[in-house]
């Protein structure tokens, strides 16, 4: 299956049920695969505020964001997404993205 047709597809499923973390996630992830880095900053951005403690998000936007020379948010991204991981105790996404953090200061 091309990117373009679970592109598609996932956005089809996301019209059903807007507020599913885990198609928004995909979603996002499927802009970040196409290159497209920009609209995964928005789903990311979404994703994010609406369900604060999807952990996986943060990794990946902050590594987005990284991508696209936006460090100072990357960072902020990265400490917001340790607090959540802390939260919701997984130690070793927090401890990833702190190893992420890291490499950013």
């Amino acid at each position: 299956m091309s990117s373009q047709n679970r592109k598609q597809q996932i956005e089809a499923l996301l019209q059903e049920d807007p507020h599913d973390p885990f198609l928004r996630y995909a979603l996002a992830m499927e802009y970040v695969s196409s290159g497209d880095d920009a609209m995964a900053v928005e789903h990311f951005t979404q994703l994010l505020r609406e369900h604060p403690d999807y952990v996986p998000g943060y990794m990946q936007f902050g590594q987005t964001l990284t991508r696209l020379n936006r460090l100072d948010q990357a960072r902020q991204v990265f400490q917001q997404g340790i607090a959540a991981a802390l939260r919701t105790a997984d130690a070793h996404a927090a401890e990833e993205m702190r190893a992420m953090l890291a490499v950013l200061t």
